[in-house]
């Protein structure tokens, strides 16, 4: 069980962390309606193309507004980390909404790259937070099995990638989920170690 050292923290700053974990509880929300999102994506069918395009789009958005919050709490690398890859997840959410049926198809091309690129922060992100999340080792093993999925896509060793692309985002918006819930219940630990 990770510790952590509340009493170290200069006052204001301890003021602050306290407040922020306060909102522990918005985690677990982010984290069902990304559990909501993949089953809704994971039930739809190739007549919805449209559809999906359009949930695709906003669960980027949706991870770029979460990498912005963390690039805002962060600081040094991380906060760039974090940054970059906000920005980049905040533009293939708006081109996503811009045209849905592209971007489906686009997505479908170029899928493997996609998931090798949340891979590498989930993995990166694991490792950061090891020493103060007991729950590192989940973000971990989800970057792990997005790297296999996304060598996995690249590789087209189905047939229809438009299935592909649908079961692969709702594999991800899952893994998400899960993300978020294990990271609300460090936070609200956090969050009571002040208290």
């Amino acid at each position: 069980m990770a510790t952590y050292p509340v009493d170290d923290v200069p006052g204001d700053e301890k003021m602050a962390v306290f407040d922020v974990s306060g909102l522990w509880w918005l985690y677990l929300v982010s984290g069902a309606i990304w559990i909501v999102a993949a089953l809704v994506v994971l039930q739809f069918d190739e007549a919805s193309v449209k559809t999906v395009g359009v949930i695709v789009g906003i669960m980027f958005l949706f991870a770029a507004a979460q990498q912005l919050v963390l690039a805002w709490a962060a600081d040094g690398a991380a906060r760039w980390v974090a940054l970059v890859f906000g920005v980049l997840l905040a533009v293939a959410g708006v081109v996503s909404l811009a045209s849905p049926e592209s971007t489906f198809a686009g997505v479908a091309d170029i899928l493997g790259f996609l998931f090798l690129l949340v891979a590498t922060m989930w993995i990166a992100r694991a490792l950061v937070e090891r020493g103060a999340n007991d729950l590192w080792w989940l973000r971990l093993v989800s970057g792990i099995m997005m790297l296999i999925l996304a060598f996995w896509t690249s590789g087209q060793f189905f047939i229809d990638r438009a299935y592909l692309l649908l079961v692969f985002a709702g594999i991800w918006a899952l893994f998400q989920g899960l993300n978020d819930i294990a990271l609300a219940f460090v936070v609200r630990t956090v969050h009571k170690a002040m208290g």
